[in-house]
């Protein structure tokens, strides 16, 4: 049954059906030919998939991001960022990747990331005389960094099916997410420097620093605010991301006085189209996820793997490139639904924690938001710089190489992830 749905959900895919109608169809077409299971069971695997009180944090993290990326904010950020960085080989390019690391504490979402950050980002680069395929090369893979820092969605997502703690997830997530953003900014640097890309040559002003930092101090704080939160225990990751859009309404209003009933509702329809998204992709994957489990799939594919395998350190990497190649074609979101059933039980059985394999997997299938066919990032940040894609891939290159370094690290090297 496993087997027919995979390939029905294959062929319906290929007939460019969203994914997570395509998974839908799959499914219940699938238990209808096979005739084993009642086909209403998969319905109410759909809703009782629904019925997670940590899932009420992503609409809230989501307006939080819209919120706070837009107006005065954003753009006091970027301007920091310019003043401190700015100066260094490939400055600007690193202003980039830094807004996303901020930014990642902020929406937990690399599209929102992409987009925000993109639209004010590429057209500036450009102007200050950077390719535009560097420019938006250089955004989409910033933006995956976002799902690293907490909060992230896929982190709260990888939670609902594995069991892990959220708030272990979003402490973990802040080394990788730190050593990623170090990464791009030296590809940044090294770039800038052997192609002599534009930077600027004018004084360091520290009058001009202590105005731009007081301006962008509530762009700063958000994230350190949600660390401290969940580090701490003083709040479950539920409770801070409500916190998180009450702090965003608050400095939004009285801060930057930017706050308009346009944009509040703006920001809740975006949330809320965001949510449908998200949501509707863990409640279609949940009846495939049943469906496995009910076959033993999981089980079999361990006993399958250390059988043949054996080996450990051959294991994760195949559990890498399985990763790898999935994330090429399927949205993350429905990636991590899909293979954290089969994988948990794996990792268990080579030793490796669920919170490991939890940053493992979201960056491994991170890259495929900027790797093509599918490439969710490549295609926003291509299209607001009005590149071809395959332009945009061969200046991707470096980024590839740098996430793949980190990631093996990641993946043998328990300690990176700590939390």
């Amino acid at each position: 049954m496993t087997t027919l749905i995979i390939g029905l959900f294959i062929l319906v895919a290929l007939l460019s059906i969203p994914i997570a109608h395509a998974l839908v169809l799959a499914s219940v077409c699938g238990l209808w030919i096979a005739g084993r299971v009642p086909v209403d069971l998969a319905i109410q695997q759909m809703i009782t998939q629904t019925q997670s009180f940590p899932l009420i944090a992503i609409p809230f993290f989501m307006m939080t991001g819209a919120l706070m990326v837009s107006g005065k904010l954003g753009q006091s950020l970027v301007n920091l960022l310019t003043l401190m960085i700015g100066r260094v080989h490939g400055g600007p390019a690193q202003v980039g990747v830094l807004s996303s690391t901020i930014f990642g504490g902020v929406s937990g979402s690399a599209v929102a990331d992409a987009s925000a950050i993109g639209s004010m980002l590429i057209p500036w680069l450009k102007k200050l005389g950077y390719p535009a395929p560097f420019a938006a090369g250089t955004l989409a893979a910033a933006a995956t960094i976002d799902i690293l820092i907490p909060p992230s969605i896929p982190m709260i997502v990888y939670a609902l099916v594995s069991g892990a703690s959220i708030g272990a997830l979003f402490v973990a997530g802040i080394l990788p997410g730190l050593l990623m953003c170090g990464g791009f900014m030296l590809v940044c640097y090294v770039q800038g420097r052997r192609r002599n890309f534009p930077r600027d040559t004018s004084p360091f002003v520290w009058r001009e620093f202590a105005i731009q930092l007081r301006q962008a101090g509530p762009a700063l704080a958000m994230p350190v605010l949600i660390i401290v939160f969940l580090r701490f225990g003083i709040a479950t990751p539920t409770e801070v991301s409500v916190m998180s859009t009450l702090y965003a309404l608050l400095v939004s209003g009285l801060v930057y006085s930017d706050l308009s009933w346009a944009k509040l509702k703006h920001a809740a329809v975006e949330a809320g189209v965001s949510t449908g998204v998200v949501l509707l992709i863990i409640m279609a994957s949940s009846v495939i996820g049943w469906i496995v489990t009910y076959e033993q799939i999981p089980a079999e594919f361990t006993k399958f793997a250390t059988e043949t395998l054996k080996s450990p350190w051959l294991i994760i990497l195949a559990m890498n490139l399985i990763m790898l190649a999935t994330g090429m074609f399927i949205d993350l979101p429905a990636a991590v639904l899909l293979l954290t059933p089969m994988f948990v039980p794996l990792a268990s059985a080579v030793g490796m924690d669920s919170i490991q394999l939890g940053i493992m997997m979201i960056v491994n299938l991170s890259i495929g938001l900027y790797h093509p066919p599918i490439g969710t990032t490549l295609f926003i940040t291509s299209t607001i710089a009005k590149v071809r894609i395959g332009d945009v891939v061969v200046e991707l290159i470096p980024f590839y190489l740098v996430a793949i370094g980190l990631l093996l690290g990641f993946a043998y090297l328990p300690w990176l992830t700590i939390y």
